[in-house]
């Protein structure tokens, strides 16, 4: 155990990290093959990265979506066409798709707010910040 009070022992990152959390974006159509379609920095706590991936893999599940159809069929199209999300440098803090998957394909997203993963996305900070500079 070290004796530095900021060392490991007493950091559990809950409350952000120094070099902050990332989220990979998967293709999950393949096309990508297993890398990562994007990643994208600068999640500076785990449930910022969580909201995100949580509300990415909504919005990309509900534009899988057709009316009328069943749930199964609509985690098949997620997974034939959609995109998941993985929050890294959390370890088993991170948010999986697998955790609600069958939760979101059995009950429509009623609020939009639940797919807004835009608000959340740290680049928004840093082109808000190149406005102000302007």
């Amino acid at each position: 155990m070290s004796d530095d009070p900021k060392g490991s022992a007493f950091d559990t990152g809950l409350f952000g990290k120094a070099a902050g959390y990332a989220v990979r974006i998967m293709d999950l159509s393949g096309g990508n093959g297993a890398d990562p379609v994007e990643t994208i920095r600068g999640f500076r706590t785990i449930e910022h990265a969580n909201a995100f991936a949580r509300r990415y893999v909504r919005d990309s599940l509900e534009r899988c979506r057709t009316p009328g159809m069943a749930p199964e069929d609509v985690i098949a199209a997620w997974f034939a066409f959609g995109e998941d999300a993985e929050v890294t440098g959390a370890a088993e803090q991170a948010w999986r798709s697998a955790a609600e998957l069958n939760d979101f394909a059995r009950t429509p997203a009623r609020d939009a707010e639940d797919r807004n993963w835009r608000i959340l996305d740290p680049r928004r900070d840093a082109e808000d910040e190149d406005e102000e500079e302007e």
